[in-house]
């Protein structure tokens, strides 16, 4: 809970308000349709808050509205005069059930410091939860252990593992076990000149994680669950500057077994997010990790044994502040290491760096397999906390840079990247319907379309905020993050949080940006009646924990599993190119397929091995989708039938995917 504004948001999200009347649209913010926070004025004269129009310049290079090439340095603070008028705007206390009270925005975090009788008893209702958070973990773990079968024994530290509950994880890539194919393995004729690498090496690590703020996020999106093809809860994705990018020990593709000694290699989905989203000072995390093959580890673990694994955090000024790093690969060796530090730099200046480090992850963004060039766009895009993960061995001297001209310096510009779509989103455009298929996984969930028709004044707002847009890197349909207190929509009471939006008066909304979405929602709210098409998807489960009250310490987003539930004309397919040497092997591994009692379930990507062409890629993900192979669509496959397809491409495959954003925890 933010204590300026008493609402749940991230932390470096905007501040969240109840406003008393409509505010004129002048003061509005045209990114989020929110009133203007910290108001920033660009070049050509519109004014956004200082947060949104951040947020957006890292992904574009012009103004949402006229789109002139815009750069976030050009932008200055909006005038005293505008700062004041927005300060004095009216709103009312957030705990309106024990305080009525009303007051200008600037004055909300004083009353809710210092006279506020709603705010005073949540802080004595969290101290109380806080106390007895050793009982809750006890009721916890009694409740899985009666729900959930006791895995094996498995050895502590760094031994190879074989598990029942991570199978495709570290599974005899030689072996066919019914619903698992890993093409990271290929039995070719020329298999007496590949390296031994017959079987995947993971280890089972504990981690403790500690939380300064009991209540705060983890910072990772999971995928997976016993209700799903993928069985295991895995990680898909870690998110920048989180409390788990800070620790630097998890990272995507990370297979979660337990938490505070429940096992969750067994549960559902919605219940492995309620034992991560539990809050608590210290979190115990059990996670199975890939190692990559046998041959590898074992000489990785011949010469890591002096080595020494140390977080480094550096805090910039401001996002232009460079480090003063050099950054370089070497050609006998993966990963970066760092050739000099300059002197006079902040890296120099905090002394914790050091000549030859080899940098493991810069928050939370594994670069293993990196380049120097992957590692400036990360440190370059960050507004203040720039966190090391690197690997220390003493005595080593690094190579002359010489050897391998790709250096980077991160105080200088990384090469220019596009942040486009997909390659191929016009020709998926125009021959979709060869991908559409009945939407048939829909297990726990199904989707219910609705109209509503309202009447309202012209001045009236709708009062929701929405997210997705098929410029979002998942390229989601419009979805409702929030229904305001104001508006009509409150009033009316049929738009829900989580319903996906697909029309407005008629206007089509599921191909839309987030921009074009917004616009077309503020032009129609101007007239005297709306009509909405929407899309409630609905649990068919009554037995799984409800979400809804855990869900408010967060930000709040769909879970994983709610976005199987969607129709398929809904989906939004991208193709991943992939491409390996002869002796080369792809790097993942897949799960599901047409099974007879099970019938038709989706194909999902459930391991990708470090040092592979997959892993290298970055584009795939664990939980994507494999909608076709080659422009072959999958549905309907068994594992007998895809498997095959994958072995016979020698040198490039394309994937087309369905890639849904894991849940938050």
């Amino acid at each position: 809970l933010c204590c300026e504004c008493g609402q749940f948001h991230l932390v470096l999200d905007n501040h969240l308000y109840n406003f008393q009347d409509e505010v004129d649209d002048e003061l509005i913010c045209h990114i989020c349709l929110q009133p203007l926070l910290q108001p920033m004025d660009t070049p050509c004269g519109h004014t956004y808050c200082f947060k949104c129009l951040e947020n957006f310049m890292q992904e574009y290079s012009f103004c949402p509205m006229d789109r002139k090439k815009l750069s976030f340095q050009q932008c200055h603070k909006s005038s005293l005069l505008v700062r004041n008028l927005l300060d004095k705007l009216v709103v009312l206390c957030p705990f309106k059930a024990e305080c009525q009270q009303t007051m200008q925005r600037c004055e909300l975090e004083a009353h809710l410091q210092n006279r506020c009788p709603g705010f005073r008893k949540y802080k004595s209702e969290l101290q109380r939860k806080k106390n007895p958070i050793s009982k809750g973990k006890e009721d916890l773990s009694a409740k899985g252990e009666t729900n959930t079968p006791k895995d094996p024994e498995v050895p502590s530290g760094g031994s190879a593992l074989v598990a029942e509950s991570s199978g495709a994880a570290v599974v005899s890539l030689g072996t066919a076990e019914p619903g698992l194919v890993n093409p990271a393995f290929e039995e070719t004729e020329e298999g007496e000149n590949l390296p031994q690498r017959t079987s995947l090496v993971a280890e089972t690590t504990t981690i403790e994680i500690h939380r300064e703020d009991p209540e705060e996020e983890l910072g990772m999106r999971i995928v997976g669950g016993k209700d799903t093809p993928l069985g295991n809860i895995v990680v898909q994705e870690v998110l920048r500057d989180s409390v788990i990018a800070a620790d630097g020990r998890i990272a995507p593709g990370d297979h979660i077994l337990e938490v505070n000694g429940v096992n969750i290699s067994s549960v559902t989905h919605c219940q492995a997010v309620s034992f991560l989203r539990h809050p608590g000072p210290v979190l115990h995390l059990m996670v199975l990790q890939e190692k990559g093959f046998s041959n590898k580890t074992a000489q990785q673990d011949s010469t890591s044994t002096n080595r020494e694994v140390i977080h480094v955090t550096l805090i910039k000024r401001d996002r232009s502040e460079p480090l003063g790093i050099k950054l370089i690969r070497k050609t006998d060796e993966a990963g970066i290491f760092i050739l000099d530090l300059l002197e006079g730099g902040l890296a120099a200046k905090n002394g914790k760096l050091s000549r030859n480090d080899r940098v493991l992850s810069i928050n939370g963004q594994d670069l293993r397999q990196g380049t120097p060039e992957a590692a400036a766009q990360i440190i370059q895009s960050t507004e203040s906390r720039v966190n090391f993960v690197i690997l220390r061995q003493p005595g080593v001297q690094l190579p002359d840079p010489a050897e391998d001209g790709s250096t980077s310096n991160s105080s200088s510009s990384s090469s220019s990247s596009s942040n486009g779509g997909s390659p191929v989103h016009h020709r998926r455009r125009l021959d979709q319907n060869h991908y559409r298929r009945k939407s048939n996984y829909q297990k726990g969930y199904a989707s219910h379309e609705k109209t509503v028709a309202i009447k309202k004044e012209p001045k009236e707002s709708l009062g929701i905020t929405i997210g997705g847009g098929r410029d979002n890197k998942n390229k989601l349909p419009i979805y409702v993050t929030s229904v305001q207190p104001i508006g009509c929509l409150f009033r009316d009471g049929r738009i829900k949080r989580g319903d996906v939006l697909l029309s407005i008066n008629g206007i089509d909304l599921t191909h839309l940006n987030y921009y074009e979405a917004v616009s077309a929602l503020k032009s129609n709210a101007a007239s005297h009646s709306v009509t909405l098409k929407a899309l409630e998807i609905l649990s068919l489960n009554s037995t799984e924990p409800s979400l809804d009250i855990r869900e408010q310490g967060f930000s709040w987003s769909p879970l994983w599993i709610t976005w199987l539930g969607l129709p398929s004309y809904l989906h939004f397919c991208q193709d991943i190119v992939l491409s390996k040497g002869n002796l080369e092997s792809w790097g993942f591994s897949i799960v599901g397929g047409f099974e007879e009692i099970k019938g038709n379930q989706p194909f999902f990507i459930k391991t990708i091995v470090p040092g592979t062409p997959a892993f290298r890629d970055r584009k795939l993900k664990c939980g994507d989708e494999i909608v076709a192979v080659n422009g072959v669509p999958a549905i309907g496959m068994s594992n007998s039938e895809l498997i095959p397809m994958l072995k016979e491409q020698r040198n490039k495959v394309t994937l087309t995917v369905v890639s849904w954003p894991g849940s938050l925890v």
